[in-house]
């Protein structure tokens, strides 16, 4: 079946996106040209910028994309999810799935981090990317608490990027010290989190 000239461009966004992800991860974004994109992808300089303005662009694309891919897979689980045990299965089983990816995932994010270090031009775009996963943990928060019928002991948004700076961490500990992080320490971590403030509240109610 032929592909529509919309969803043939998307294919090779796509594709090069998927380039792009790579090279990062392994060169640095720095360290990696439009052309050797385009040509992993298996495009010319010319199929890239018909694409994209420049790797600014193609950097704040891809942050999006995997962003909004989380948020909603998030979204989907706490939808499918029946209790805080469902939950915490699910998110086992996400967090298991996605192991063997971690290392590459890491290496991209610190990557993009310091190209914007680099290009402060840059760094509001890579603040809403985090915001955007922020408000994806900030609405999973939400829905946690309201299962057990507690109320949040702070504002949300705080206990979102509370999370979200616990995750970075332990992804970085696991790269280090495998050992002692497995693919269920940042759900139980998370867990342990949520019962402490769902225990805080009922403190507060007593």
């Amino acid at each position: 079946m032929r592909l529509s000239r919309e969803q043939s461009r998307e294919e090779t966004r796509r594709k090069l996106l998927a380039s792009a992800s790579e090279l990062f991860a392994e060169r640095g974004v720095n360290g990696t040209s439009i052309e050797q994109i385009a040509e992993r992808a298996g495009y010319t300089r010319g199929a890239f910028y018909g694409n994209f303005d420049g790797k600014h662009e193609l950097v704040v694309a891809l942050l999006t994309r995997r962003t909004e891919r989380a948020r909603e897979e998030l979204a989907e689980m706490c939808g499918r999810a029946t209790s805080s045990e469902h939950l915490t299965s699910l998110l086992h089983a996400w967090h298991r799935d996605h192991a063997e990816h971690q290392e590459s995932w890491l290496a991209l994010r610190l990557e993009l981090l310091l190209y914007a270090l680099r290009n402060p031009e840059i760094r509001p775009l890579l603040a809403q990317r985090e915001l955007f996963a922020r408000d994806a943990i900030t609405e999973g928060v939400r829905r946690e608490l309201v299962r057990r019928d507690a109320g949040p002991p702070a504002d949300p948004k705080l206990l979102s990027m509370i999370v979200h700076a616990l995750e970075d961490g332990l992804l970085v500990q696991r790269l280090l010290t495998p050992d002692d992080v497995d693919d269920r320490t940042a759900t139980d971590a998370v867990t342990l989190l949520l019962d402490s403030w769902a225990a805080l509240d009922t403190r507060k109610k007593d």
